[in-house]
């Protein structure tokens, strides 16, 4: 049985309160009313302002940086909306944090994608909507339904009207796990692939081992699911420039963007940067560059949420994509 909009509630976080409005205003709808503070000790305060019996909830929180604050955030208004006993509860997670924690490398690691999994069951969710999962496998470790989304047909999409397409541009991946990332990229585009291969001697840090593909006289579109502190993505860049490419431009889904990656994509051999709202990108940072351009996921994820809540398929979306 199919609900009607009138259960159809999407209520927002702290941590990109802005993307949730864009969604609400795709969806037609006047964002959730709900009040979210602090107590003096930092504890998080929950309030509902409106009744949430019955209804099909979406709670729109990436948990980004600060990330333990919008984690939390989002476990406290899931279990405010459970015990208001809403009818369903989906988390609308456009950033997975502690995604890249997904399996042990060394011992006595812990797999902390898999701990925040655990927390979202516990905490009462019924459904998780996400997009560009660093490790496709954190999808198993949830035992409710998660919905992955792509960004690659947006990212593809804005290449296409830019002209570059066909055998002019090269689409690389900046290591060799992101190349089935990039592969869908450059069938978008009709373009050849390139592989930066590498290796991190230490986390945020990187050594270019090798490119496997032709670069030269090309414009090379770099595509990464997300850009943390931009070392990896600088120095692909310069060694893409040493090999002969003419042009770089690079995308990501996520734009952690932390501590110096701003200063050093401005600085960079990298003609333009590409991401999405996934992560809000703050006014500070977008004054210290010219280079970054913004592409909202919030039609995607406005799609997405209305399919859900009237039971229609969500892979439906990018039958054009695979």
């Amino acid at each position: 049985m199919r609900a009607d909009n009138e259960t159809l509630r999407v209520f927002s976080g702290n941590a990109n309160p802005e993307l949730a409005c864009k969604i609400a205003h795709h969806l037609g709808l006047p964002l959730g009313r709900l009040h979210v503070a602090r107590f003096a000790d930092g504890e998080v305060q929950v309030k509902i302002d409106e009744s949430a019996r019955g209804m099909d909830v979406f709670i729109v929180q990436p948990t980004c940086a600060p990330v333990n604050e919008t984690l939390m955030e989002m476990l406290i208004l899931t279990d405010a909306f459970r015990r208001a006993s809403a009818r369903r509860i989906t988390l609308v997670m456009p950033y997975y944090g502690y995604a890249r924690q997904d399996k042990k490398i060394k011992p006595r690691e812990p797999v902390t994608a898999r701990l925040v999994a655990d927390l979202i069951t516990t905490a009462g969710a019924h459904r998780v909507l996400s997009i560009d999962l660093h490790a496709k496998q954190i999808q198993g470790f949830f035992q409710l339904p998660l919905d992955h989304l792509y960004a690659g047909p947006l990212l593809g999409s804005y290449f296409t009207e830019e002209g570059l397409t066909n055998h002019d541009t090269v689409v690389v991946s900046p290591d060799v796990g992101g190349v089935g990332r990039a592969r869908g990229l450059a069938e978008m585009l009709h373009a050849p692939l390139a592989i930066i291969a590498k290796r991190r001697p230490e986390p945020n840090q990187v050594e270019i081992m090798e490119i496997i593909g032709d670069v030269r006289g090309k414009t090379c579109v770099m595509v990464d699911d997300m850009i943390d502190t931009g070392g990896s993505l600088v120095s692909g860049a310069c060694a893409l420039v040493d090999r002969g490419a003419r042009r770089v431009v690079a995308c990501c889904t996520h734009p952690v963007l932390s501590g110096p990656a701003v200063d050093r994509i401005e600085n960079s051999p990298i003609a333009e940067l590409i991401i999405t709202d996934t992560i809000p990108l703050s006014e500070e940072k977008r004054a210290r560059s010219s280079k970054i351009k913004v592409i909202s996921v919030a039609p995607l994820l406005a799609n997405a949420i209305r399919r859900i809540h009237k039971d229609d398929s969500v892979s439906e979306l990018f039958d054009t994509f695979w």
